[in-house]
């Protein structure tokens, strides 16, 4: 038996799901190695993982032939209990002997702690791996996290598609066993149309080789992830553009090929009268193409085709998914135009039927609030009130045209393209096309002011209205999107620098609801499920949990103050005061914690009886005099360096002065002087909650 071998272990099935396929390549692969790990057998390198829509393949390299042998410890009866006064064994300790086959004399006595046990120690020699590998393989196979499983003709299998062969091999050995229904052996499969037949493999180093020719496709998904961008590039250039290569769309065509041909195709000029992203959604989302753009981002009448066959005539290819693509387009074409000859406001009465929430009422009644709302966040920011309350009311309008019917990724967008040519100005139309913004993590923001307002209302409305009938996210269920909505309103009111209270934002929001909805109570629940998204944004930048929980703590209401708070005390964290300051704020908060009586009290300097305390005292009144003006202009970093200078007074004062004095008098007056010092660190952070 030699010390290691290579291992191979691969599936093949119908055409797997391109949506999971790459998901399930991965776990295939670490889940392998975590059962072999788990079972005591040796891997020294991590999993290669293959994957094409016919197949998922593991090949870990110098798998140890046995298990490692284990020595495993059994804690026996007490010495008190395990032998009798004459020293003769108890029943005790020969039942625990004959449990593990050997006799009371066999075992040792081992001092635990305060008591003497006995203890049996089993060698367990390691099993060949060869015998453990079909139960394990199986074990994991069964426990990959597939989204839905089938069954075929198999009773009591299932897996994402059916299966119709399995390869399982250890070394140059063919692990004769049972997965999912078929016998494996060494035979793979080629290419479905270029070579359908069996290919024998020797040895698990042959599989990319023999796959790749004669098998002609390529099994490694990075490897032919990279050949599609590759000659994506290429195919775009010749028809003079570049590419829109989606990650996305990228990994999804990676997953519905094995041997990729890119083939650029053209189209009808007359299309691009049809606004771009309808064509786009048409080339990615219909029939999985890359756009092509020209140098300055204008979309060309081209696609890039990937094939999944070398075809003899490429010219065919190319004609037959240009014939597809054509009738796809002339239906775009016809929304775009049939979607014009109404108005978007001659459909508010259509949103009366269209239901938001049973409880929350229909999409018109929404439009209702977020118009109220829309305006008078618009008003608070600089924009043109009226445009946002236009915008607000068409906003949900295009959800009833023809193109958003067909393409639903298109709403809002679409919307922006309708009001634009009904005349309503780049105003009402950009707030319309970019209400949804951001929809994703890096996602852009609204253009604009107005774009900005409707989007808060437009989330703010349905944050404060779903908690309020008590559909709050819980666990991984969100129904609603609310974290993205909270996250998206949150990004929009800080990097867009807009100066809005949020709190107040949410309670007009709450005003907007009909009386049988008790919308007023979600509002601080709104808030606080708000600020637990804002830890996320800032933990996600970099930011230390702990500076995000000492802002927290003083609850600025406006997230734009709370931004300057945060990335002040961030900066102020490196100046050499910042571990004394935090230090001696978590002695404040202690002693205030237990002190009794008014500790918000003055201090009264004729108590003073230690210069360290008139030193404090001095310093606190002459930074109270100043730090005023920094606070309210936001000047954060400024108001903290300023508090800096109380260093010095703070590690004096708890030197060499006795706060909790037997005089009561002085102990509050001390107490009362910590009050103060402490007092002017909250109109900041509470530096006590860093760490």
């Amino acid at each position: 038996m030699t010390e290691a071998r290579d291992l191979l272990v691969e599936i093949g099935t119908e055409e797997l799901p391109s949506s999971e396929l790459k998901a399930l390549m991965e776990a295939f692969g670490a889940n392998l190695a975590t059962a072999l790990q788990g079972a005591r057998i040796g891997i020294p390198g991590e999993p290669e993982t293959f994957a094409t829509p016919r197949r998922l393949a593991v090949r870990l390299n110098d798998v140890a032939a046995a298990q490692t042998a284990e020595s495993v410890e059994h804690r026996g009866p007490p010495v008190s209990a395990a032998f009798a006064d004459d020293g003769r064994p108890t029943k005790a300790a020969e039942g625990f002997a004959r449990r593990h086959g050997v006799s009371v004399a066999d075992l040792e006595r081992r001092a635990t702690g305060k008591a003497e046990y006995l203890f049996h120690t089993e060698h367990q020699a390691g099993r060949p791996t060869v015998e453990l590998l079909p139960g394990l393989v199986d074990r994991v196979l069964n426990e990959l996290p597939a989204k839905k499983r089938m069954r075929w003709g198999v009773p009591g299998v299932s897996f994402p598609r059916p299966v119709h062969w399995a390869v399982l091999l250890f070394g140059e050995e063919a692990v004769d066993a049972e997965l999912l229904g078929v016998r494996t052996g060494r035979a793979t499969r080629g290419h479905r149309f270029h070579h359908p037949a069996a290919i024998e493999l020797v040895q698990p180093a042959d599989y990319e080789r023999l796959l790749l020719e004669p098998g002609h496709l390529v099994p490694g998904f990075a490897d032919r992830q990279a050949r599609i961008r590759e000659q994506v590039v290429a195919a775009a250039r010749e028809v003079g553009g570049e590419a829109d290569i989606d990650p996305d769309l990228l990994a999804e065509v990676t997953s519905l090929v094995e041997w990729p041909v890119a083939l650029a195709g053209r189209f009808d000029r007359r299309f691009l009268d049809v606004p771009a992203e309808a064509l786009v959604a048409v080339m990615k989302d219909h029939q999985k193409y890359f756009p092509v753009y020209d140098g300055d981002g204008g979309l060309l009448p081209a696609f890039v085709t990937v094939s999944n066959i070398a075809s003899a005539d490429p010219e065919i290819v190319r004609h037959g998914n240009e014939r597809v693509i054509e009738p796809r387009f002339a239906d775009a074409e016809f929304f775009w135009q049939q979607d014009r000859r109404q108005p978007l406001d001659a459909r508010l009465e259509g949103l009366k039927a269209m239901v938001f929430q049973r409880r929350l009422g229909t999409l018109y009644d929404r439009t209702q609030r977020t118009e109220s709302l829309a305006g008078r966040l618009a008003g608070r920011i600089g924009a043109d009130t009226g445009a946002t309350a236009t915008a607000a009311r068409l906003a949900k309008c295009d959800l009833l045209t023809e193109m958003v019917g067909e393409f639903p990724e298109l709403q809002g967008l679409m919307g922006g393209y309708y009001a634009a040519a009904e005349g309503h100005g780049e105003r009402v139309a950009r707030a319309i096309a970019d209400q949804y913004r951001p929809a994703f993590a890096g996602d852009d923001l609204p253009r604009t002011g107005e774009g900005q307002a409707l989007a808060l209302a437009d989330r703010l409305d349905a944050l404060v209205g779903i908690f309020a009938i008590g559909q709050a996210p819980t666990g991984d269920k969100d129904p609603f999107a609310l974290r993205r909505a909270a996250l998206g309103a949150l990004r929009i009111l800080v990097e867009g620098e807009l100066d809005l209270d949020l709190e107040t934002a949410l309670q007009e929001a709450a005003a907007a609801h009909d009386d049988a909805i008790d919308a007023a109570s979600a509002v601080e629940t709104v808030f606080d499920f708000m600020m637990d998204r804002f830890r996320v944004y800032y933990t996600g930048a970099g930011f230390a949990p702990d500076l995000f929980e000492a802002v927290r703590a003083c609850r600025p209401t406006r997230p734009i103050d709370f931004d300057a708070r945060i990335r002040a005390l961030h900066a102020f964290g490196q100046r050499s005061e910042a571990a004394s300051l935090t230090e001696a704020n978590k002695r404040i908060r202690n002693i205030l914690r237990k002190a009794e009586g008014d500790t918000g009290a003055e201090p009264d300097p004729g108590l003073f009886a230690d210069d360290a305390e008139r030193d404090l005292a001095g310093a606190v009144a002459g930074i109270d005099e100043t730090i005023g003006e920094l606070v309210e202009a936001r000047d954060y970093a400024g108001a903290l360096a300023r508090l800096a200078a109380m260093a010095e007074p703070l590690d004096r004062f708890f030197d060499g002065v006795m706060v909790m004095a037997e005089d009561a008098a002085l102990r509050a007056n001390r107490i009362a002087l910590l009050g103060r010092a402490r007092g002017l660190f909250l109109r900041i952070a509470d530096l006590s909650k860093v760490q």
